[in-house]
């Protein structure tokens, strides 16, 4: 019988062999440090109309709650970073939704792996999150050593910066864990505070966002008018922003990802901002098939785009 050792490190293994970047274990347990700052950011009303944030706190903040007999919280950092990048001069949309929706590719890796696990243990139950459910993605990520939540509140990895996508495999398994509480000490921010300096809505303070001035959550999570304070603020961006990422020193020597999925097609790389204001809902739908950018529709877009014609 292998030891829980062994089994960990079997399952990181295959993990990296799946193609994810990194992976790191924790052990799933109340977070109560992180429960108080979630309550304060809502009641601070900084989640704007993400509604959601409010729904399922005890789940959010205990995974137990989440998954039955929840034991162990498997962490994985699949980088994203391109290396083709939109032209200069045009509406800019995030990196991370260049292109096919992560949601899908990160999720099938981790069905892999939850498969691998149980046909190497036997019978284990688990269940795969993507950022789609009440699951502290980057405090679980940090909890396994995979980085830390900068003053941007992305989690940074030392070796693959932030331009990373999250995911967990939450099992009813008792592992080996990494830094189990120790995550906190490793902050490698100090003093720097390029991403606040360059937030153009001053949606940032050290480690707290104010959803409601990001650009981010305005391009994407906010439903109908956009605020007029904000006009003139979006330097070009239409769907999500990369400001307080592309800023950071740690995201200044980033590796392209071998992802082909992640890779920008030729049409949406050579795209004017007169390709992006004669777009029409037909080419919109064949253009963002299966990306993330489906989650502003047309309509959406087509209001972002007009916020920043002149």
């Amino acid at each position: 019988m292998k030891s829980k050792s062994q089994i960990s490190k079997l399952i990181k293994e295959k993990a990296l062999e799946l193609g994810f970047s990194a992976v790191g274990i924790s052990k799933a347990k109340f977070l109560d440090n992180e429960s108080q700052l979630l309550q304060e950011w809502l009641n601070n009303g900084f989640h704007g109309e993400m509604n959601y944030m409010e729904n399922n706190f005890e789940k959010r903040t205990d995974p137990r709650k989440l998954v039955k007999g929840a034991k162990s919280i498997i962490s994985v950092l699949l980088n994203y970073y391109p290396g083709k990048l939109q032209k200069d001069n045009t509406y800019k949309i995030s990196k991370y939704a260049y292109g096919k929706d992560y949601h899908f590719v990160v999720k099938e890796k981790l069905h892999d792996l939850l498969e691998f696990i149980q046909t190497e243990i036997g019978d284990v139950s688990g269940r795969a999150f993507v950022d789609s459910a009440p699951v502290m993605d980057k405090v679980w990520a940090a909890k396994s050593g995979l980085g830390w939540i900068g003053k941007n509140t992305n989690l940074i990895s030392k070796e693959f910066g932030s331009f990373v996508f999250i995911g967990e495999l939450i099992i009813d398994l008792e592992l080996e864990y990494d830094h189990p509480d120790s995550y906190r000490e490793k902050d490698y921010c100090g003093t720097c505070t390029r991403c606040i300096d360059a937030c153009p809505t001053k949606a940032l303070s050290p480690y707290r966002l104010d959803a409601r001035k990001c650009i981010s959550y305005l391009t994407i999570e906010k439903e109908g008018d956009l605020p007029e304070e904000m006009k003139g603020k979006w330097k070009d961006w239409i769907f999500g922003c990369d400001i307080c990422q592309d800023v950071c020193p740690w995201n200044s020597k980033m590796k392209p990802h071998n992802q082909q999925a992640f890779n920008i097609s030729d049409e949406l790389k050579t795209f004017t901002k007169e390709d992006w204001q004669n777009l029409n809902e037909p080419t919109f739908k064949k253009l963002f098939k299966n990306s993330p950018v489906e989650r502003t529709k047309f309509k959406g877009l087509r209001r972002n785009i007009e916020f920043l014609e002149p």
